[in-house]
Parts: structure tokens; sequence; C-alpha cells
């Protein structure tokens, strides 16, 4: 039974017994489950496409204290599945817009911002600061930090990620229950995960797994219904199912089970690629490459994405050799010509580069952005045929 704030709070105030009218009247919530909702101070990890949904139910909830960790800006690819920011908040930084959002909806609600990404410098401290993490964040890396910190300081971790159709969520580092690393005890290797950013996401999903997470630590604080402990729920969208397996604690697992893992300590992000012994990766910016395209030079452009995105919009002229093929394409290079390869945001050009280096290409860039940057400094000149 997850450890609740105690009841003897000071009573709900006549604007509280309203607002919160339809959560009293029912009887595993009441009075007594609004003050411990009241009470509860939830540490919220990434304002983005999970966070969205965790924020606003929660503050709509009542939740006393609502700690958020973010240290980006709001993009308007963000809009399509990121409802807690909006139009006019492009370019002001997530937390911010967050703030604003959040403090509309409910003012009794405190936001407390904490600039900047979580690190193993700083997941310890401010995991303890809270009562409870809800993971909303989009990288292996991340979760690992918040699986271990959770762990450390005796927090639960209310996890959920989301891949195109589907997703997923668990209550994690719960006593006696499983961790993340129980699940998954080590990040598998970049070149097997596409990158986090590029994978792509229906906007509805990260809402669905949203939910799940906020509705999970509403179920925690109150003691109402039984908890994802031991219990992964997943979410098919296109299939319009629901289902949950069980989820065993691992006795070998270093984190919850032989207890070997003492500190938190960052691990490789497999939405990065791996660079490991090939140095940095040269890269272009959007207005060198069109500026030398305008002056006719007999560059190799390359655009690494899959066949639907080339068919949305790319660049000309470049021609189509997906990450996957590429290795199978090395033939088609000219050593002689400049290659400058791209994608959707700079991962998987990235990785292309490393390829063609280690094939023994040395003039290859990697388009800084990818075409996302390319698009917001420079109108595609080729759309869909």
């Amino acid at each position: 039974m997850p450890a609740r704030p105690p009841a003897d709070l000071p009573p709900l105030s006549a604007e509280e017994q309203v607002r919160y009218g339809r959560q009293l009247i029912l009887p595993e919530v009441g009075p007594v489950g609004q003050r411990r909702i009241r009470a509860a101070r939830v540490l919220l990890v990434g304002a983005g496409g999970l966070g969205s949904p965790v924020a606003l139910y929660l503050a709509a909830a009542g939740i006393g204290t609502l700690g958020i960790v973010d240290g980006d800006a709001v993009e308007a690819s963000n809009l399509q599945r990121q409802v807690l920011h909006g139009t006019r908040d492009l370019g002001r930084p997530k937390l911010d817009s967050a703030r604003d959002r959040l403090r509309d909806l409910n003012p009794g609600v405190e936001v407390v911002a904490h600039p900047g990404w979580l690190t193993a410098g700083n997941a310890l401290e401010l995991v303890g600061a809270y009562d409870l993490v809800v993971d909303g964040t989009d990288s292996f890396r991340a979760r690992y930090l918040v699986n271990d910190a959770c762990l450390l300081a005796g927090r639960p971790n209310f996890h959920g990620s989301v891949f195109r159709f589907e997703g997923q969520a668990s209550v994690f580092c719960a006593p006696g229950g499983p961790c993340y690393r129980c699940l998954y005890p080590e990040p598998p290797p970049p070149d097997l995960v596409p990158s986090c950013a590029e994978a792509g996401v229906l906007g509805v999903v990260p809402g669905l797994v949203g939910l799940v997470q906020a509705t999970e630590v509403l179920k925690w604080v109150t003691g109402a219904g039984t908890p994802l402990v031991g219990r992964l729920l997943l979410v098919d969208a296109l299939g319009a199912e629901f289902r949950t397996v069980r989820i065993r604690r691992d006795p070998g697992c270093p984190a919850c089970g032989t207890r070997t893992l003492r500190t938190v300590a960052e691990v490789p992000d497999a939405c990065r690629p791996a660079a490991a012994g090939a140095g940095p990766v040269p890269t272009l910016e959007p207005r060198q490459l069109a500026a030398r395209l305008a002056r006719g030079e007999p560059l190799d452009l390359v655009d690494v994405r899959e066949p639907d995105e080339w068919a949305a919009g790319r660049i000309e002229p470049a021609r189509l050799v997906p990450l996957s093929t590429l290795r199978d394409a090395l033939a088609t290079f000219d050593g002689s010509r400049e290659v400058v390869v791209y994608c959707r945001s700079g991962a998987r050009s990235a990785a292309a580069v490393q390829q063609l280096r280690a094939a023994g290409l040395e003039r290859v860039w990697s388009l800084a952005g990818g075409i996302l940057r390319w698009q917001s400094e420079q109108p595609l000149t080729s759309s869909t045929p």
C-alpha cells in the first residue's frame, strides 16, 4: 500500500469544495482523499508529449505542488501532441508556457520550475525533494536516470513511453515491486533504435499514456484502486487494444535486486548516434548548404530518411539512400565529390557520416538540424510530387 499524506490536514475551502466537487462525491476520494491530493508533491520530468496531459490533469485535480524539469523551448513540431503549449508560445521555454497555462487552469497549484535537464549530478536531489516522480522523458538516458534516482531516494516512478501508435505505462520502484531495469537491464545499442525525434508518433498516443500516468498518480496519492505495480500496460492505438503483462522483480537486478547500484550515473543515450572512436561529426549549416547549392557546386546530396518521409518533402537535388541500406549503397558514392547527408533532425545523418567516413570517404558532412531546421530557415525546393 502506498504511503499516504496524513489525513489531519487543513479542511477544504468553500472554493475547493466547488472546484473539486465531482471528485469529492467519489467514495474512493472524498474530502480526505482530496486533502491528500492537495498535500502531494509531484516531480514531472519533461513537459512534452507525455508531460502535457500529466501536468494538465494533475493540476486540474488539485495536486498541491507540481515540480517540472525541462530545458527545451517550444517548437512548431511540438504542437501536434504537446497540448500544454500553444502557437503563441513558440520560442518560449517550455517551463514558462507550462507555468502560465497551469496557473490559469488552477491558481491553487504551486508550479515549481526546474530549468535544464535531469543529470546524474542533480537527479537524486531533485527526486528526493518530492513524494513521487512522473517520467515524461523520451530517451533511454533520462529513463535510467529517473529510475535509479527514484530507487535510491525511495520514490515511486510513474513510467510512460510512446512509439508511433503504441505506448506503455507502469509504476516502478514501488515497495516490493520491480524497477525499470528489471524490464530493460541495459539500454539497447544505438544502431538498433531509431532516433526518438524521428520514429514518429500519432499525437493522441502520448495523451492516452499520459492520462494513464496521471490516473496512477491520483490512485497512489488517495490509495484508491490497484496501482500498476508489477504490471506493464500496453496501448495499441491502431488495434484499439489495451492489455497488461506481468513484470517480476529480478533478484539479479543491480538496482533493486542485488543493490550493487549505489549512485546515479549517466548511461549511453540510444537516441543519439554512437560515436565511440569515430571522432566528431562534421556538420554543414543550412545557410552554407543553400549558398553552395545556389552556386551550383557539384555536391552529392543524400537523404537517409525513409521513402515515405522522402515523398512528403525533400531538398533538391538530393537522392534517397535510407540509412538501413547505406552499407549496400557504398559503391554509388564517388570519392571525388563532397557528400552532404541529411535526415529529419540530424541523428541519422550523423550516423551515416560515421559509416561513410569509416568506408574511406573523407569529405562528408551532416546537415545541422536536418530538414526540420532547413525548413525553418529556408523553404523546401521540392515537396510532395
